[in-house]
C-alpha cells in the first residue's frame, strides 16, 4: 500500500497519542474529520496500524530491572526452534524476543521486579531447550525507549 505524506502525518501523530479525537487528529493534519477516518480505517485494514495499546510505566507497576539476555546455541534445526520459540514467548517477564545474526543467536529482553528475579526467570529458560550460552546484562539507564517508527 502506497502512503502519501497525509498519512506519514497522521501515523506520526497516533503514534504520539492514540487517545486524540478523529476531529483533533484532522485538525492536526489539515484535514476535515471524514477524510481523515478513511485514512485511518485504510491503514488499519491495510496492517499498517496494528493495534492500540496503552504504554504502561514498568516502573509505577513494580518492574525496576529491563534486563537483556544473549543466548547462544549449537542448534538450529526447526524442531528446536520450534520448541525454543514457543517457551520463550509463553514468559510473561519476556517483552521482546529476536533471532539475530552475528555471534549471538537469541536476544530477549525482560522485565523484573528486581535482578533477583532473574533466578526463576534463568531457569525455566534454560528447561526450554539445550543452549549452549545464556549471558545476562542488566540495563542501567535507559537513555532512548520509544515505540515511535521513524516515518
Amino acid at each position: 500500500m502506497e502512503i502519501d505524506d497525509y498519512d506519514r502525518r497522521l501515523l506520526r501523530e497516533i503514534q504520539s497519542d492514540s487517545d486524540r479525537t478523529v476531529q483533533e487528529l484532522a485538525d492536526l493534519i489539515g484535514l476535515s474529520a471524514t477524510p481523515t477516518a478513511r485514512r485511518l480505517k485504510r491503514l488499519a485494514e491495510a496492517g499498517i496500524i496494528r493495534k492500540h495499546v496503552a504504554l504502561l510505566d514498568p516502573e509505577a507497576l513494580g518492574l525496576q530491572a529491563t534486563l537483556f539476555i544473549a543466548v547462544r546455541t549449537s542448534r538450529h534445526d526447526a524442531e528446536w526452534l520450534g520448541r525454543f520459540a514457543e517457551g520463550v514467548r509463553r514468559m510473561p517477564e519476556v517483552v521482546e524476543f529476536y533471532r539475530l545474526s552475528g555471534d549471538i543467536d537469541y536476544l530477549i529482553k525482560l522485565c523484573l521486579p528486581d535482578v533477583r528475579a532473574y533466578d526463576e526467570v534463568y531457569k525455566k529458560l534454560i528447561a526450554i531447550a539445550p543452549l549452549s550460552d545464556v549471558s545476562a546484562s542488566f540495563a542501567m539507564e535507559a537513555i532512548k525507549n520509544t515505540t515511535k517508527l521513524p516515518i
